[in-house]
């Protein structure tokens, strides 16, 4: 299993973003955080988005590709990376989230 993340600028980038790497690989999205830049409020855009993915190693990398292409189509890309095998504690992490201060319930959607 690996877990993949992607940055970016917005709510909504993450929203579409989460969107292209679903529709492109056999992931699932372990959630979205949201985080202030150091610029904060001064910032073009305040709210730095990460939208965490994880799946087999190939399709995370599959979808993390098709949703960094969506966020640099819209300029609102900051950065990602894919974690291979991640530790256990990185698991717990993952799931983490400020966005409700929850992660994500597929069976409450």
């Amino acid at each position: 299993m690996a877990l993949g993340m992607i940055e970016v600028c917005g709510f909504v980038t993450s929203i579409v973003v989460a969107d292209a790497a679903a529709k492109a690989a056999d992931v699932k999205i372990l959630a979205l955080d949201k985080n202030k830049p150091a610029a904060g409020d001064a910032a073009e855009v305040p709210l730095i988005m990460i939208v965490k993915i994880g799946g087999e190693v190939s399709a995370v990398e599959q979808a993390v590709e098709a949703g960094v292409r969506e966020a640099k189509a819209r300029g609102l890309y900051v950065t990602h990376h894919v974690i291979g095998r991640e530790a256990e504690d990185t698991k717990k992490l993952s799931k983490l989230c400020a966005v409700g201060r929850d992660r994500f319930d597929e069976h409450n959607y």
